[in-house]
């Protein structure tokens, strides 16, 4: 009877052992782009078994040995992940995909976690869209200057100002850590790169004001950048007549390691070689970005980001001519130069991100960083100007030179500046979760070591004269009246600073989802401390502390449409970085306040379907109160602080936003915006503020040939009206409150795809390709003379100065190819 079970049992046995031998596993935990664990994916193979990650992100699968089988992550916020695998017999593999989001936005009833942003009052966008749009300086800036409530009036400078702000009051985060912009920088052609590297982008959020207490202590936006956690290898490629860059991402076979690598090169010579000065023009912006993590296990991973910047600029100008006034009396500036300027800058970044995964509802991270800079500006250069009549007489061999001089004489320029900035940081963040209730927390300690010496004077002659310094008595009223005086410069600023500021910075926030009646809302409220002293040599140590509290509430209500509203409110300081303590003599002030602003945000989202396409109108009405404002100068993008705390402001305006698929299949937007900000400097009254910036209309446009798909069309269009601005720099801004022209530009795109996620190939030289485009574009399509400056020439014998605007760009053409591999 025994022998009767002996075989079948055998065979069941050698059957159960030879389908155990033929299976291998792959198992691994499901992630965002935030790090966190994602559920209910779903996972299948091409042989039709499948499985789902639990509450905690986990899965495990078992598949075919020895064969290619594909695995398939679908979740419905979520990109589609597929990718192949062969595996020994009985070999156990771990792979941890990160999956991206799909959509901006979602219109949906209750406030999800996928409409976290909205409720927040930040606006996301798509890295896709940023490497396709063009530009001068194509990239994250780029894209923010068609949002309304953004404005920069210089396409060379990535610098953009929010809501009446200045360059200096916008916070950038690349992964949670913050970043830095160079400290000399005094005009757009030498700015080189932005610290973000748009090949590198995966997410992009933006807040234009009202944010939360999580984020530091600055008056207007936040910028917070994510960068790619890569789950394949891959190559991307954009080459340019600007420069080019190239970005590596790839994953270890284990998955534990995964790292992104980008280098940048950008050459503006097509850009400053168009404009009406004659140079020898020898700039070199590069750089290289990595960005490396590796997970030691499921709860604790360890990231790198790095970034070294080398910017070189050599500028030689020769010859300017630049025609202005009337048709019928037109005037000419005619500059001859001698010397040059060697700028450099020199910029070294790492940060350390340690991640620990407590549990489900806790996550704690711990932060070091140090940034690095050394800076050099030196320049001698003398113009020598004619300033006259213009020859107007068609036909005249001389037609467009100067006839009749009006004014003639010279200007010198001197500047020997260094600067060596060392900042270090460490922070501690916190993240916990308890039903509906998070709690966020953070303390931060930084330290910043600040070596400078600022060298600079002007000489200005005009007809033989030496013209003294401005507004200094006795007045220089030669040649009418005989003056015995010393000679001195126009200009003249000397000073050395040695400067160190240690800050201690903490916040707490707590925010909740819920109901009201049948209306889901959220709440937020925060508070964030800022402590620091200023010390160094020559000055007297100063200590102040700060308290910022902040609030936020959002509303959708259960109506058949689709509506958020929401209110952020909140006391904003900004305590002074080294730029606002050093004052128009180049002097350090250790006692500047901290500028302090109350902020009113009242913002609706309404999403609708038009033509059976989803679109969202975005409206945001805001009023911010200033006090303690440090007033400031702004010339190109360089701002001079008086470092006094001697003035009040306050800014209000609308900003609306409507974007959708205009386009089957494609987004795009059209932005208006209304400011107004004006300042009260020693109780003398109330004028427009540097960036009162009043009316502002953009457009970002995308579209396709219908009968040819693969050509695609990418417009960028701008106006702003004109900012107060162009008078000289030495002028009281209460004398002079005129307008430079207004700001027009359009950049338009064309690119034809040879290669996308839709038309791959299988065989020929196309079959490396994963994407593949070459591209035409139109710099300045109506060839606009904006100006960005005047430069104020003197004629000694009718005592006029004559405003001379600096032109930006005219219209430039680029070509531009894009591959990934």
């Amino acid at each position: 009877m025994k022998a009767k079970f002996l075989l079948p049992t055998c065979c069941l046995i050698l059957f159960t052992f030879l389908s155990y031998a033929q299976i291998a596993t792959v198992k691994g935990v499901v992630l965002d782009e935030n790090n966190l664990p994602i559920s209910g994916v779903n996972i299948k193979t091409n042989t039709n078994k499948g499985t789902t990650t639990n509450k905690n992100g986990f899965y495990t699968i078992q598949i075919t040995s020895n064969q290619d089988i594909t695995l398939e992550f679908s979740h419905i916020s979520y990109k589609k992940i597929k990718t192949s695998f062969n595996l020994k017999k009985g070999e156990s593999y771990e792979f941890n995909p990160v999956m991206l989001t799909t959509v901006e936005q979602i219109a949906t009833i209750t406030i999800s976690g996928r409409r976290q942003k909205e409720v927040e009052g930040i606006i996301t966008l798509k890295p896709e869209t940023i490497r396709k749009i063009p530009g001068a300086n194509a990239g994250v800036e780029n894209l923010l200057l068609t949002l309304p409530g953004v404005s920069n009036n210089n396409e060379l400078s990535t610098q953009y100002s929010v809501r009446g702000g200045n360059y200096d009051e916008n916070l950038v985060y690349v992964n949670g850590i913050e970043v830095y912009r160079p400290f000399l920088v005094r005009s757009g052609q030498q700015e080189g790169l932005s610290f973000v590297n748009t090949d590198l982008v995966q997410n992009v959020d933006f807040s234009a004001g009202g944010f939360q207490a999580k984020y530091g202590d600055k008056l207007s936006s936040v910028l917070d950048i994510t960068y790619k956690n890569p789950y394949q290898f891959e190559v991307n490629a954009d080459l340019s007549l600007l420069g080019g860059s190239l970005s590596v991402e790839n994953i270890s076979r284990d998955s534990k390691f995964t790292s992104i690598v980008g280098l940048r090169y950008r050459d503006n010579s097509l850009l400053v070689d168009a404009k009406e000065t004659e140079t020898n023009f020898k700039p070199s912006f590069a750089d290289a970005q990595t960005y490396l993590t590796y997970r030691f296990s499921d709860k604790f991973h360890l990231s790198f980001l790095g970034n070294a910047a080398i910017n070189t600029y050599d500028y030689e100008p020769q010859t300017r001519q630049t025609n202005f006034g009337t048709l019928s009396d037109p005037i000419a500036l005619l500059v001859f130069y001698e010397g040059q300027e060697k700028d450099r800058y020199q910029t070294y970044f790492g940060a350390f991100k340690g991640t620990y995964f407590v549990n489900d509802d806790l996550n704690l991270k711990l932060i070091a960083s140090r940034y690095h800079t050394t800076e050099e500006e030196y320049f001698d250069i003398l113009a020598q100007y004619r300033l006259g009549e213009v020859n107007t007489n068609i036909g005249d061999e001389d037609l467009g030179d100067v006839e009749f001089s009006e004014g003639v004489g010279s200007q010198l320029n001197h500047g020997r500046n260094d600067l060596d900035a060392l900042i270090t940081t460490v922070e501690y963040k916190g993240d916990f979760k308890i039903s509906d209730n998070r709690i966020e927390w953070s303390v931060k300690y930084t330290n910043e070591d600040i070596r400078d010496r600022l060298i600079e004077w002007e000489a200005i002659d005009s007809a033989g004269f030496s013209i003294r310094p401005p507004n200094t008595f006795p007045r220089n009223e030669q040649p009418y009246e005989a003056y015995s005086g010393p000679l001195e410069a126009f200009q003249n600023v000397r000073a050395t600073n040695n400067t160190q500021i240690n800050r201690l910075q903490a916040f707490a926030q707590w925010s909740k989802r819920s109901t009201l009646g049948t209306s889901d809302v959220w709440y937020n409220a925060g508070i964030r401390v800022h402590h620091w002293s200023v010390k160094g040599d020559d000055i007297a140590s100063s200590n102040q502390t700060v308290f910022s509290p902040r609030a936020q509430f959002a509303i959708k209500p259960y109506w058949e449409k689709d509506m958020l509203f929401r209110i952020a409110t909140g006391l904003y300081y900004q305590p002074p970085f080294y730029r606002e303590l050093r004052d128009a003599a180049g002097m350090v002030q250790a006692d500047v306040k901290a500028q302090k602003s109350f902020h009113v945000v009242l913002g609706n989202d309404y999403s609708f379907k038009m033509w059976d396409r989803p679109f969202k109108l975005t409206s945001e009405i805001y009023y911010k109160g200033l006090s303690d404002v440090n007033a400031y100068t702004l010339e190109n993008v360089r701002i001079r602080y008086s470092a006094n705390n001697d003035a009040k402001a306050y800014s209000y305006g609308l900003d609306m936003r409507l974007n959708g698929e205009f386009v089957p299949g494609t987004e795009s937007w059209f932005s208006f915006g209304y400011l107004k900000t004006e300042e009260n400097i020693n109780n003398r009254g109330y004028i427009a503020r540097p960036t009162d910036q009043r009316l502002k209309f953009a457009a970002l446009f995308q579209d396709y040939v219908p009968n040819v798909p693969s050509m695609k069309m990418y417009l960028n269009l701008v106006y702003n009206t004109g900012l107060p601005g162009g008078s000289p720099s030495y002028a009281d801004p209460y004398d002079f409150q005129n307008r430079l022209p207004d700001y027009k530009r359009a950049d338009l795109g064309l690119q034809f795809v040879l290669v996308d996620d839709n038309k791959q190939f299988d065989s020929g030289w196309k079959k490396p390709f994963k994407a593949l485009s070459f591209g035409f574009e139109i710099f300045n399509i109506f060839d606009v003379q904006n100006s960005i400056t005047n430069t104020w020439v003197r004629d000694v014998y009718s005592k006029r100065q004559y405003a001379i605007p600096n032109y930006l760009t005219p219209r430039v053409f680029n070509v531009r190819t894009t591959m990934k591999f």
